[in-house]
């Protein structure tokens, strides 16, 4: 069985571990030479694999799993976005597919004719990991990955194993897009890429006390969005430790598997804008690109690479992408009484103006949020210590809380977060 003759399912991430266990399959039983990659060495990958990911069972099936899972080309993302429509393209993949079907119905025990050591491919037909994947980043992805490799094994025939690897790039996406649901930027002198961010805190809407107008005009905008409808870019601004940039994170988690995904992007890398929409403009998914705490000095003119982007470039923002933006500035860019003065050495001063307004006029949505009252952070302390399962009289536990906010940056949510964090570690 001659794995070089794939078309579409080539170059995986783990080609070299695919070719190893593929030739070594192939050649147990024959009398043929001795395999090129030490079985050993492919053992211990798929070890490292399974602890990376969690898997358990078959660790050939995962591994031949993800690799379908997370390969992008021609097939698999056409299946994401419509489904397998036929044609070409779905017979030149089912071709492909009956080779990796083969493999996996290959049992991988027999290679334990190629070890001079105790049974070890015994073992790793029937993995079980010692934490039951507590350890592992990101148990979505393991969950899934696990549940496409037990459809493939009981799949009777080829055209049960195209569809099945088919109605899984439909329903969850294919490659990175498909298994995580946050990313960054990375950059290099040619080009930027996205990579997925693996740990994401895992914080929702309820968890935010208080500020429901604000959340609720913030769900809106993003179900608009979701529902395929008219929707504005958003700017959170106001006072630091608020809630805004948790309840990005929390819209993110709400909306995961509604095809929701974030993209985080730092102000140093807005000339990569275009191309990271250009990335994602035809995926089956919608991107929010998060920009954190933004605001400009006088000196900084990245701000003019966001304006063009937002709205008055010859390029189109692609309509399955906004942009989300958080702020303790209002008007994001800094401005001087200067820039006011009728004396000014700029002849046009009122242009000075409205160039650093002009930026904040491309968010069709502003949400303010402000620092509580004393009511209301004394609520926060409250909730948050009943969430946690501390138990203290009610006047000590404000008591506590006004000392601890009069010391540590005042009334706001961050603060009163703190403040739990600092009881339970007393206990």
């Amino acid at each position: 069985m001659d794995t070089r003759q794939l078309i579409i399912y080539r170059d995986f991430k783990d080609q070299a571990l695919f070719d190893g266990m593929a030739d070594l399959l192939c050649k147990t039983g024959e009398q043929k030479e001795a395999p090129g990659t030490d079985p050993c060495v492919l053992a211990n990958q798929l070890i490292k694999i399974a602890a990376d990911y969690g898997f358990e069972g078959n660790l050939w099936h995962c591994f031949l799993a993800l690799c379908l899972a997370g390969h992008e080309n021609a097939y698999s993302v056409s299946c994401e976005i419509r489904g397998d429509q036929g044609g070409t393209l779905s017979r030149l993949a089912r071709q492909d597919l009956a080779v990796i079907q083969n493999l996996y119905r290959k049992d991988i025990r027999c290679l334990d004719e190629w070890m001079d050591q105790a049974p070890v491919w015994r073992e790793l037909a029937d993995y079980r990991p010692a934490d039951s994947g507590r350890g592992v980043f990101n148990k979505r992805v393991r969950d899934r990955i696990l549940q496409l490799s037990l459809a493939l094994g009981a799949a009777k025939d080829i055209g049960a194993f195209q569809n099945e690897v088919a109605e899984f790039y439909r329903e969850f996406g294919v490659g990175k897009y498909g298994l995580n649901k946050a990313f960054r930027i990375e950059e290099d002198r040619h080009r930027a890429s996205i990579e997925p961010v693996v740990n994401v805190e895992h914080v929702y809407l309820d968890d935010i006390v208080g500020y429901e107008l604000q959340k609720k005009k913030l769900i809106d905008n993003t179900e608009s969005f979701l529902e395929g409808k008219a929707a504005n870019n958003v700017l959170l601004f106001g006072d630091a430790g608020t809630g805004k940039s948790s309840c990005i994170k929390a819209v993110l988690n709400e909306y995961y598997d509604r095809g929701l995904r974030i993209i985080e992007v730092y102000k140093h890398q807005f000339r990569a804008l275009s191309s990271i929409l250009e990335q994602i403009q035809d995926r089956n998914y919608r991107f929010i690109v998060y920009m954190d705490d933004l605001s400009f000095e006088e000196s900084e003119l990245e701000y003019k690479y966001l304006k063009a982007i937002i709205e008055g470039g010859l390029g189109r923002k692609p309509g399955n992408a906004l942009i989300y933006a958080t702020s303790n500035r209002r008007h994001l860019i800094r401005e001087k009484f200067s820039d006011k003065r009728a004396l000014d050495d700029e002849l046009h001063m009122n242009d000075t103006v409205q160039e650093k307004l002009s930026l904040v006029a491309r968010f069709g949505v502003t949400i303010y949020f402000g620092s509580p009252d004393k009511r209301e952070f004394q609520n926060i302390v409250k909730v948050l210590a009943q969430r946690h399962g501390i138990h203290m009289d009610l006047e000590e536990l404000y008591q506590e809380a006004n000392k601890w906010e009069l010391a540590h940056g005042g009334l706001s949510g961050r603060t009163a977060a703190q403040f739990i964090t600092y009881l339970l570690g007393k206990r």
